[in-house]
């Protein structure tokens, strides 16, 4: 574990666009290759939990390459969804990415999304948060673009509060991943800072809590892979 390497508040927004950037052509093996191929399931259980209508409209931000927006449209080929990214270099890695499927890429900052007031059915994230620097202001402005009785739902990694897993998650996140990332992506510092921006984030219960303050109701998760991963989902209150 190295916080030194994480940037400071005011650079973190440009920091981690220059760093996806750089990983772009590598991103979706390393997710891959870091999740142990677990990743895809927690794309469509995240989905599971946005709870979408059949024709329903989905925001998917910070999508990077769009998987989890790809996944909708599979699971739902009535689904319209749309995937914002702040980084052009992972959308354009992602465009055409599924044969037959047509998905709409927008650049976008998470804090200010160009969208209209209640638009979406549901609005939904995965390994977004944690590089946020207001987390609060950023789950109040996914809940104004959706539309009242919507969710808001994201998938996170969180540090495990297994005293035992502890250690094994200490070397598989801050020794494995910054290695291996390295050697995939030829791109150390961006793979040391991923597993670092997990240092401070926080548990489930307390990430629960910020969703509540920026207003969502009836927030909830579930723990997956003994504890290393989290999906929170919150419900706009209807008008």
């Amino acid at each position: 574990m190295n916080t030194s390497i994480l940037p400071s508040v005011d650079e973190k927004p440009e920091y981690v666009n220059r760093m996806f950037a750089r990983i772009a052509p590598t991103y979706d093996l390393m997710n891959r290759m870091m999740a142990a191929g677990q990743d895809q399931s927690w794309r469509r259980e995240l989905l599971e939990v946005a709870d979408l209508p059949p024709q329903g409209k989905l925001l998917d931000v910070g999508t990077g390459t769009g998987d989890i927006a790809y996944a909708a449209m599979r699971r739902q080929p009535g689904v319209q969804a749309i995937g914002s990214d702040f980084t052009y270099e992972m959308m354009a890695a992602g465009v055409d990415k599924e044969p037959g499927i047509a998905l709409p890429f927008a650049q976008a900052d998470t804090m200010q999304l160009p969208f209209p007031d209640n638009m979406f059915d549901a609005v939904v994230s995965g390994f977004v948060v944690r590089n946020l620097v207001d987390r609060v202001a950023a789950f109040r402005e996914m809940a104004r673009v959706t539309k009242p009785g919507g969710r808001v739902a994201c998938l996170e990694i969180t540090p495990p509060t297994n005293a035992l897993l502890s250690p094994l998650y200490q070397l598989y996140f801050f020794r494995v991943v910054p290695m291996v990332g390295g050697l995939v992506s030829g791109d150390l510092q961006a793979y040391s800072y991923l597993p670092n921006s997990t240092v401070d984030f926080p548990a489930p219960a307390d990430l629960a809590r910020l969703m509540e303050q920026a207003g969502l109701q009836n927030v909830f998760y579930v723990e997956r892979m003994m504890g290393t991963v989290a999906i929170h989902a919150g419900t706009k209150l209807k008008e």
